[in-house]
């Protein structure tokens, strides 16, 4: 009997050191809530993989920033752009954030926070082109085939242009930026209207092309939430705290440098 009793307490004594570790590693038996992010991580500087095959970028460190500021832990999603709104609308993830812009389209799926970036849409084409400034696109009779990344403010506006009869050029659609700027290369299409900034990255990596001087669009960016979600509010509250205290603004700083 009395190893026994021997036996429990030594049970009881481990148990106690166990307790007071976890203790003092602040355990308390809770795990952080999540803030899942759907995002595609083929849009530099905003989302892309890094060299560690971690996702980085602008709306990477703005959302583990809301994230931080809510006490959650960052789940990033990676995706198709095309299947983001989807999978914030149908709550799938808490919040998606790819530069995407607020327009009235998105908005009859999903709600939208402030906004947090400015982005202007580009033109790439080919050095040497007949296409020397946006205006280019919408002259008499062109024909001219212009490629955008399914489901960007880019594929939007241009088809809706085709639709409303403002250009007689033909748009391609394609999965990634990067696909549509292949085909420019090879000679598939004759330009390609995406972001300013992934579009210097894909001019800096392909030789013979170049961004137009005129601008396509200005847009702003902001994050998109399932209809009415309870977590707009204070995802909204944090973001503007960060807009507020430089936090946003350094993050853009550190991807693309001021001139």
């Amino acid at each position: 009997m009395k190893k026994f009793t021997k036996v429990i307490a030594v049970v009881l004594s481990i148990a106690a050191i166990i307790a007071i570790f976890a203790a003092c590693s602040g355990g308390n038996g809770k795990e952080k809530a999540k803030l899942t992010l759907a995002t595609s991580a083929d849009f530099p500087p905003y989302e892309f993989v890094g060299d560690n095959g971690d996702y980085v970028g602008i709306d990477i460190e703005i959302a583990q920033a809301i994230a931080d500021k809510l006490d959650r832990e960052l789940v990033v999603e990676n995706m198709d752009f095309d299947s983001i709104v989807g999978a914030v609308s149908t709550g799938k993830t808490d919040i998606g954030m790819a530069g995407l812009t607020d327009t009235p389209e998105r908005r009859e799926s999903v709600d939208f926070s402030s906004s947090y970036a400015t982005g202007i849409q580009a033109v790439i084409v080919k050095e040497g082109s007949a296409i020397k400034t946006v205006d280019d696109l919408y002259a008499d009779g062109v024909t001219y085939k212009v490629g955008a990344q399914i489901s960007t403010t880019g594929d939007i506006y241009f088809g809706d242009d085709i639709k409303a009869k403002k250009t007689t050029c033909t748009l391609e659609e394609y999965q990634s930026g990067a696909d549509a700027v292949a085909a420019l290369s090879a000679g598939k299409i004759d330009a390609v209207i995406i972001d300013n900034e992934p579009a210097k990255s894909f001019v800096a990596a392909n030789s013979g092309l170049k961004i137009l001087d005129t601008e396509y669009t200005n847009e702003d960016y902001a994050i998109a939430f399932p209809k009415n979600s309870a977590l707009l509010e204070d995802v909204n509250k944090a973001l503007e705290e960060l807009i507020a205290d430089g936090t946003v603004q350094k993050i853009v700083d550190k991807y693309i440098p001021a001139k």
